[in-house]
């Protein structure tokens, strides 16, 4: 819970895509039933006076179809444009292809360009949700090569 309450509201309304101001317990429950069976969370921590403070962290849920799967991550406000986000989500994209997942995609709020260059980056595609103009889908094949520019 620590971690959604060090969420600015920007960062909040990024990752949940509507305005949050609590967490949902019960929805945290259910998703967590899930993992690791379906799913896979990474969690990036410091070292904190009370014992470790999280800091960022990704996530993908496996879906009805089975070779693919749906991502979040998220980094606090203190540790955006530092390359964490990257960090987790080349982590997941491994983790992912260990599973052996051929597809992932995430729905990124279209004013989310952060998420949308990082995106870009690793190799997804992009396109328009066709239920809603402000969202992007961004999809990557996992069976193709991760990161374009450590090609160049």
């Amino acid at each position: 819970m620590q971690f959604f309450e060090r969420l600015d509201p920007e960062t909040r309304y990024m990752r949940f895509m509507h305005v949050v101001r609590k967490p949902d317990v019960k929805r945290l429950h259910r998703v967590l039933a899930f993992i690791p069976e379906r799913g896979t969370g990474i969690v990036a921590t410091i070292p904190a006076d009370d014992g470790i403070d999280v800091v960022g962290g990704s996530s993908l849920m496996i879906g009805p179809d089975p070779a693919s799967c749906e991502f979040a991550v998220t980094v606090t406000a203190a540790y955006a444009r530092t390359g964490l986000g990257r960090t987790l989500m080349s982590a997941l994209i491994a983790a992912a292809k260990a599973r052996g997942l051929l597809e992932m995609e995430g729905f990124v709020l279209r004013a989310n360009t952060a998420m949308l260059r990082l995106a870009d980056r690793l190799g997804f595609t992009t396109s328009a949700d066709p239920e809603d103009f402000s969202v992007v889908i961004c999809r990557l094949r996992l069976d193709a090569p991760v990161d374009r520019l450590a090609q160049a």
